[in-house]
């Protein structure tokens, strides 16, 4: 199995993360709380389906579980952004920039030591 294809499972992980975590907020707005509750942890089944795989293709690799969350961290803020600009339609700020500044900063010191 190619080296990338865990990051191609934690991208997916994350659209449907995102969805569930934020989707209610877009289309059942005016719904009772028991269905957007419900409404998440349907796509939340997605999102397991596909991060599950994922952190086990990074543990097979031989990745640390510091690892696989610092790189989850990651592919949520490369994720949430577009969702954020694109479906929810709010501007894009500087302090995204920053905010993935200070995440690559993370990626540094927990990879440093390989």
């Amino acid at each position: 199995m190619p080296t990338f294809f865990p990051f191609i499972l934690l991208v997916i992980s994350n659209c449907f993360m995102t969805l569930a975590w934020y989707g209610h907020l877009k289309f059942l707005h005016n719904a009772p709380l028991w269905q957007a509750v419900l409404f998440g942890w349907v796509i939340a089944l997605f999102e397991y389906s596909f991060m599950i795989p994922a952190t086990r293709l990074f543990a097979a690799q031989g990745w640390s579980m510091g690892e696989m969350k610092i790189t989850q961290e990651v592919m949520t803020l490369i994720v949430f952004v577009p969702f954020l600009i694109f479906m929810f339609k709010q501007p894009l700020k500087l302090d995204y920039l920053w905010a993935a500044c200070c995440l690559f900063g993370c990626v540094y010191f927990v990879f440093r030591s390989q």
